[in-house]
């Protein structure tokens, strides 16, 4: 596919997806091979767009979750990966990365078919899954160890050292740029892989593993169960062979997975959960219109499903209601397309429950006294698919449902505030802190605000800006783990301290 002209039109993605369909890969990847579930068990992925089944994928389940922990822990304790050297391992990384870029056509369409994204989005996410392997292959051989000062008659080092297996659990919204997030620097620290990818989601993580095998990951370190959470994924949060448990997705879930790590072995567990991310806009902000694309880009990018959605917007009553009219004209032009166009800035939704969790929340919105400015309606394209335009409430207070729970789609609720502190203390009324915003053009006010809101990252005269060198991660009920930067290399490693004696006499 890599090979062909890029595509450039609907008609050119159409083509490659006709071409792609019947080829696609949908077993299990378990010790270097592809195969079938143990149980013979298999699932369907729906391309939401359409509403047309796409594939039957192996559903995997706890025997196949033992039978790869099994060979995980095999390749990690023969040490042809776990004790390679960190430049070599960076070697393999690198060629992966390579191959990807060669191949991101065609992961970028496996995500949009799967889950309904728009094709631009997912090329956007490619890029950032690329960059993300290569960061963390170019960070293992440069991070040092320590030696602990002493007197002359020991030699004290502190070492790092690979975990043993990890389970990486990752969502539907953005499956290989999360997937890369969570497997990039645990395979970089050295240590064997399995990943759960989402089953509403699978395509891309199982075509990563056949690249990754033509990369040279050897066998056993990088294994692909799909399946459903109840079963594999439990599996592996079960497991006493599994050392690592990372996961993104709902809170809900994040806490059962705690459990089960209590359950078993203590195994370290890294959450990225839920979000209700303020976005505050002062008064004293320029270009209301520029702000205000933002502020709506920033809750309906990928139909709101996604996990640092500025899905509370809080503006300083002195400028609402003529920003808020500015809100309304940029969400009016970000109406949902084909996914496969690459002029749609929304696709569809991922599947039919959350297409109805989404609509219930904006009944609930309705119902509340929320005023309803836009949207609200579920639509369609050519016919087809479950789509839901941007949707806009103003006049939401704290208590009400859609201010107040995670609704993970494009749905947009509006607070009003008359000063800082209760700009702060709005922000700061919520189980979740994985991201906040803020904008103005006061510098005091900027430092003050920034250091007093309670969330893992905060993006100042933007939104969900940053790069690989900026850890990822959130507070509170939002997690406790950090994807990218080199700190997410500390999470998938181990420290160990070594305390020589030395004989100072012969």
């Amino acid at each position: 596919m890599s090979r062909l002209e890029p595509p450039k039109t609907l008609a050119d993605w159409q083509a490659l997806a006709d071409r792609l369909i019947p080829y696609l890969e949908t077993r299990a990847f378990i010790d270097d091979a592809f195969v079938d579930a143990l149980s013979g068990e298999t699932f369907t992925t729906t391309n939401p767009a359409t509403g047309e089944p796409l594939a039957e994928v192996a559903s995997c389940d706890a025997a196949d979750a033992e039978l790869a922990v099994g060979h995980a822990r095999a390749a990690f304790d023969a040490g042809e990966w776990s004790r390679l050297a960190p430049g070599r391992r960076k070697k393999v990384l690198l060629r992966l990365a390579d191959l990807m870029e060669a191949h991101r056509h065609e992961l970028a369409l496996l995500d949009t078919l799967d889950m309904g994204k728009p094709v631009a989005s997912s090329l956007g996410d490619m890029a950032g899954a690329i960059a993300c392997f290569r960061y963390q292959a170019e960070c293992i051989d440069k991070l040092y160890g320590e030696v602990a000062p002493t007197g002359e008659e020991a030699l004290a080092l502190v070492l790092r050292e690979p975990l043993g297996v990890v389970a990486s659990i990752v969502p539907w919204n953005f499956p290989l740029m999360m997937t890369a997030w969570k497997v990039a620097p645990a395979l970089a620290a050295g240590n064997s892989v399995i990943l759960k990818p989402s089953e509403k989601s699978p395509l891309s993580a199982l075509r990563l593993a056949a690249l990754a095998h033509e990369a040279g990951i050897p066998r056993g370190v990088f294994q692909v169960l799909p399946g459903f959470g109840h079963t594999v994924g439990k599996a592996l949060a079960l497991s006493m062979g599994v050392d690592c448990l990372a996961f993104t997705g709902s809170t809900q879930v994040g806490k059962q997975l705690m459990q089960y790590a209590g359950q078993s072995n203590l195994k370290r567990v890294y959450l990225e959960c839920g979000g209700k991310s303020p976005n505050i806009v002062f008064a004293d902000c320029k270009d209301l219109a520029r702000v205000a694309k933002h502020a709506a880009s920033a809750i309906f990018h990928n139909q709101g499903e996604v996990c640092i959605a500025g899905s509370r917007l809080l503006v300083e009553n002195a400028i609402r209601e003529a920003f808020i009219d500015q809100v309304l004209v940029a969400a009016k032009r970000m109406q949902p397309g084909d996914p496969l166009d690459p002029d749609s800035f929304m696709g569809a939704i991922v599947d039919e429950a959350q297409y109805r969790r989404i609509l219930s929340y904006i009944e609930k919105g309705r119902e509340e006294g929320a005023r309803l400015r836009v949207g609200g309606e579920a639509t369609q394209v050519d016919g087809k698919g479950l789509f839901i335009p941007p949707t806009v409430f103003d006049g939401v207070t704290p208590e009400m449902a859609i201010g107040r729970e995670e609704i993970f789609g494009p749905v947009l609720s509006v607070f009003g505030f008359d000063s800082e502190e209760e700009a702060v203390a709005m922000a700061n009324d919520s189980v979740y802190g994985l991201a906040a915003g803020l904008w103005s053009q006061d510098i005091d006010r900027i430092m003050r605000v920034t250091r007093r809101l309670h969330s893992g990252q905060v993006f100042v005269n933007n939104w969900a800006g940053g790069d690989q060198t900026m850890p990822f991660g959130g507070v509170k009920q939002s997690g406790n783990g950090r994807d990218k930067s080199h700190h997410s290399l500390e999470e998938y490693s181990e420290l160990k301290s070594v305390w020589i004696w030395i004989s100072l006499s012969s």
